[in-house]
């Protein structure tokens, strides 16, 4: 049962930031919204509120963006050489690891993820991203072009990769400080200026991030850090015409309307959106690591991944052993306050999320399908629901077809496999998937096949900050992490010179 006590103390610094109303980063300072106003975090684990954080609004967006622009056209950013921005973004990376503890701590205090979980999976990533961008900060660059066209040596011509400018970037609450991570690290190193909005569930180590940005000696403007809700500080930025690109991670529906604010000046645009992902098991898979793999693939971070392994297809023979295991690793997942030690899969991080998964788990049951372990909310203190194994599903209930981001997981049987392919591309999104078997020639055969952006065989949730990572169809437009990122912060221009 989920129980409010909380049995890891604080450490100093998280007791002393939440107590205080947190500013926003504008132009090297901190300050109040404009309006004044502020609006409260609660704690997912007991309900309770956690802080107090300064709403930004659109007055906010464009003190923050008049700063953005200052520092990218007439501050010292862009004066820096790509070494020395290298060394700052490094630097980052180093001080993060310093306060590695307190940032796990308010991560898990902020979302309700469990803090070991944020010790060793959320702050190594986020560290180690800060890291490999800091190497791309000196590795940007065009290309001289043979003209094809033209008796050879008559031109010059070449490119060269120059950043976009300012950068307005909208990240969610699953992971706020990863999600600040993959945004900030590859717009510092192409040599933009950030606006950066967090998630008004999740603001605190955003913020927190921003003193470190100081730290690290980058300088005033560079970096702005505006919270505040999504309909009016995110759509001010999204909307801005002084806006060169924006960047957003979140659901579909928002980020259509992100889209199409973006037309009023037809910036850029980068979209990482939601998802539905199959995972597939076949009968000759290594179930003893298949079923633990796809226990993982849907609890982790409380299912509230947009790639999370949500559609479980099992080759028929399989089925019963596969759910059966899956439903017993899910019965034995602790579920506790991320500050408990043996919690193994915290609270939602909201009510409305709790609210719009149990929705999900009362439809599933009006529409036939079976709760084989889970089916509920876990206590009635916070925001924890218990994981769920669903049987007898169809491909028309929302179950199957929406996206639920919360520990729900739907076991589907097939027959077989040459339709699995198709089955697994039913569906609007096109994130992940999952496939494990042991025949290398069938699991690269159908991970060719497969609609979706990322692929993995016999394992899932593998990141890497070299590994890009985005969708196909409705599950975005674009790609974070690897080199392909930075094609999104920079533009080309083709110089041709006569000789």
């Amino acid at each position: 049962m989920a129980t409010a006590s909380v049995a890891v103390r604080p450490h100093e610094n998280v007791t002393g930031y939440v107590t205080k109303t947190r500013k926003m980063l504008i132009n090297g300072k901190w300050v109040d919204s404009a309006s004044g106003k502020t609006f409260e975090t609660y704690n997912p684990a007991t309900g309770e509120v956690l802080s107090h954080v300064a709403e930004g609004d659109k007055e906010d967006i464009d003190r923050a963006v008049k700063a953005a622009r200052a520092a990218f056209e007439t501050g010292p950013w862009s004066k820096i050489s790509p070494s020395e921005r290298g060394r700052m973004i490094w630097r980052l990376g180093d001080l993060l690891e310093k306060h590695l503890e307190e940032f796990a701590q308010l991560e898990s205090l902020d979302n309700g993820k469990p803090l070991k979980i944020a010790r060793v999976a959320d702050l190594p990533l986020s560290i180690d991203h800060f890291r490999y961008y800091a190497g791309w900060a000196t590795k940007i660059e065009g290309n001289t072009v043979p003209m094809s066209g033209w008796k050879q040596g008559m031109f010059h011509a070449y490119t060269v990769r120059e950043p976009v400018g300012v950068v307005g970037q909208i990240i969610p609450w699953n992971f706020p400080l990863l999600m600040a991570a993959w945004k900030l690290g590859p717009a510092l190193a192409s040599g933009c200026t950030i606006v950066l909005k967090p998630a008004e569930q999740t603001p605190l180590t955003a913020l927190r991030l921003g003193e470190l940005i100081q730290e690290a000696g980058i300088p005033d403007g560079v970096v702005n850090i505006v919270p505040g809700y999504g309909e009016t500080a995110g759509a001010a930025l999204a909307a801005h015409p002084d806006v060169d690109k924006v960047a957003f991670t979140g659901s579909t529906e928002v980020g259509k309307l992100i889209l199409k604010a973006a037309a009023g000046n037809l910036k850029k645009v980068s979209l990482e959106l939601g998802g539905k992902s199959p995972n597939i098991i076949f009968d000759d898979a290594d179930l003893d690591s298949a079923i633990p793999g796809a226990a993982s693939a849907i609890f982790f971070n409380q299912g509230q991944c947009c790639c999370a392994g949500s559609r479980l297809y099992i080759e028929k023979k399989a089925f019963d052993k596969v759910v059966e295991g899956v439903a017993d690793n899910a019965s034995k997942i602790r579920v506790r306050p991320g500050f408990d030690p043996d919690s193994d899969l915290g609270p939602l991080v909201s009510e409305e999320q709790l609210n719009r998964v149990c929705g999900f788990l009362e439809s599933g049951a009006k529409e036939g399908a079976k709760a084989v372990t889970g089916g509920s909310r876990e206590g009635t203190t916070g925001y924890f629901v218990k994981p769920t194994v669903l049987i007898n599903t169809n491909p028309k209930m929302k179950v199957v077809q929406e996206e639920i981001f919360g520990p729900v997981v739907t076991a589907i049987p097939f027959s077989d496999p040459s339709e699995i392919a198709a089955t697994a591309n039913d569906t609007i999104y096109g994130l992940a998937a999952g496939i494990w078997t042991r025949d290398i020639k069938k699991a690269h055969s159908l991970a060719s096949k497969i609609k979706a952006g990322t692929v993995w065989i016999n394992c899932y949730n593998i990141f890497d900050a070299s590994l890009p990572f985005g969708g196909y169809k409705q599950s975005g437009w674009g790609r974070e992490m690897g080199h392909e990122v930075l094609e999104h912060y920079t533009e080309v221009k083709s110089v041709c010179a006569a000789l």
